[in-house]
C-alpha cells in the first residue's frame, strides 16, 4: 500500500502500478466505481489512493493430447477419417510426417510441428546437421485438413513409405498421433512389449 507524502522522518514507500494518486470529487468517492475500482485514504494526511485490481492474464489454451487406439479403413482415394474424439474446431489442419526409421506416418497440430523444428535447433547437433534436418523435415512434412467428415487425404508418396493399404490404425502418442498399417503396428507391439513393460517397472507405473 502507498504512503502518499510523508512528515518528517517517514519514508515514502513505492507504490504498486495498479495504484494511482488523485483528488476525487465528493460525488465521486460516493458512487460505486467501475471495473472493480476503489478509493482508499491513505497517509497521515488523508491522501486518496484510487486502486485499481490486477488483470489476469488471458488463459493459454491447452495443447491438444491424443490417446486411444482406432482402427480404420484406408478408401481408394487415400483418405481416411480421423477419430471422432480427436476432431475440435480448432483442429483445422495437420502436418504428415514419414517417421525416419520406424515405417509409420507422425501427425502433427502446427504446435508440435513447430515445437518438433524448435527442438531441432536447441539440440546439440552442429550447424550443418541442424540445417540439414531442417531441410528434411520440412521437405518430408506434407499439410493436410480435414474435410466434413473429418477424413484427411493421404499422399500417395506417404501412403506407400508407410505401407498403407486397407486397413490402418491410428496411434495416439500424446502431442501428436500416428498411422501405421495394421499389420506393421501388430508386429510392432509385439516386438516392443518388453521394452514397455521394462519402463514401466523402472517407473514405477
Amino acid at each position: 500500500m502507498l504512503l502518499a507524502g510523508s512528515r518528517t522522518g517517514q519514508s515514502i514507500k513505492k507504490r504498486p502500478t495498479n495504484e494511482k494518486l488523485l483528488t476525487p470529487t465528493k460525488k465521486a468517492k460516493k458512487n460505486p466505481l467501475p471495473n472493480g475500482e476503489k478509493w482508499v485514504i491513505v497517509g497521515p494526511r488523508g491522501e486518496f489512493c484510487l486502486i485499481k485490481p490486477n488483470k489476469m492474464p488471458p488463459e493459454t489454451p491447452l495443447a491438444p493430447l491424443y490417446s486411444g487406439t482406432y482402427e480404420r479403413a484406408l478408401d481408394a482415394k487415400k483418405r481416411a477419417a480421423i477419430p471422432s474424439a480427436w476432431v475440435t474446431s480448432e483442429a483445422t489442419e495437420f502436418f504428415v510426417i514419414p517417421h525416419p526409421q520406424e515405417g509409420y506416418l507422425m501427425v502433427m497440430p502446427p504446435e508440435e510441428f513447430h515445437a518438433t523444428e524448435q527442438r531441432i535447433l536447441n539440440s546439440g547437433a552442429s550447424a550443418q546437421e541442424k540445417r540439414q534436418a531442417i531441410r528434411q523435415f520440412f521437405s518430408a512434412a506434407h499439410k493436410v485438413c480435414p474435410d466434413k467428415q473429418g477424413r484427411v487425404l493421404v499422399p500417395d508418396s506417404h501412403a506407400n513409405a508407410a505401407d498403407l493399404n486397407g486397413e490402418i490404425v491410428f496411434i495416439g502418442a500424446g502431442r501428436r498421433f500416428e498411422i501405421w498399417s495394421k499389420q506393421r503396428h501388430s508386429a510392432a507391439c509385439e516386438a516392443n512389449a518388453e521394452i514397455y513393460q521394462r519402463v514401466a517397472v523402472d517407473i514405477g507405473l
